[in-house]
């Protein structure tokens, strides 16, 4: 990685302001033209702009400026970065190793029947795929339909759980609310089941009781009428 100068113009101002080199070395240095160095020296360019010191920042030794204004064809140097920051990666369709790109298509079945909220790209990102193979996937039509079966990526090693949390949160975001008629599809609750056949028990236990109750009223009627007949014999 190249390093870079910080603030080339702010850098340039302090280097006019501050030192005796020439507008070629500046200009060298700051990656300006001369013209636009000169113009920044006679107050034309650059105004409202504070100057930045490079020594302050550990972009230049004060050995190396001692040089420059000693040799006006010696070409200041950057100084080595005491802490270096490492470059930001493009991010781009996640590599799939050649071991496992033979399952990323029950992975992206997997994530199709699993989470239909996810567009293709956010699939893509994921197992590392084109979005031709998703809606061949989708509509049924990859060569290979009829023998793929639904595998979690996480699982296959495809992503980590937390890349798949992360988009299937962003994809909940977007996702519209749900209509009455899904609202009305849903289960009830356990609370409302759960004492449904213990009651359905208890009313035929209650049902059963009372016919046994007046069977037994009627016997006894039945037996008393059978003793006053005895007795008025």
């Amino acid at each position: 990685m190249a390093q870079q100068l910080l603030m080339p113009k702010a850098t340039a101002v302090w280097l006019v302001d501050n030192t005796a080199l020439s507008f070629d070395q500046i200009a060298q240095f700051c990656k300006l033209h001369p013209l636009e160095v000169k113009a920044i020296a006679d107050g034309e360019a650059a105004q409202g702009i504070k100057g930045l010191d490079p020594i302050a920042t550990g972009q230049l030794s004060r050995d190396e400026i001692a040089r420059g204004e000693k040799d006006v064809n010696y070409k200041l140097k950057l100084s080595d970065p005491k802490v270096r920051v490492p470059e930001s990666k493009r991010r781009g369709p996640r590599y799939t190793p050649v071991s496992k790109r033979q399952d990323r298509p029950n992975a992206i079945l997997w994530l199709v029947r699993n989470h239909p909220e996810l567009k293709d790209t956010q699939i893509s990102r994921l197992v590392g795929t084109t979005k031709s193979t998703i809606e061949q996937i989708r509509d049924r039509t990859h060569w290979n339909s009829a023998n793929l079966t639904p595998m979690d990526p996480v699982t296959l090693g495809l992503c980590s759980q937390i890349d798949l949390d992360l988009e299937v949160e962003r994809a909940s975001k977007n996702r519209p609310l749900p209509t009455a008629a899904e609202l009305g599809a849903t289960l009830q609750a356990a609370a409302e089941t759960e004492n449904l056949g213990y009651r359905y028990e208890r009313e035929e236990e209650k049902e059963i009781d009372a016919n046994a109750v007046f069977a037994k009223l009627s016997s006894l009627k039945s037996t008393r009428r059978d003793e006053d007949e005895d007795d008025n014999f």
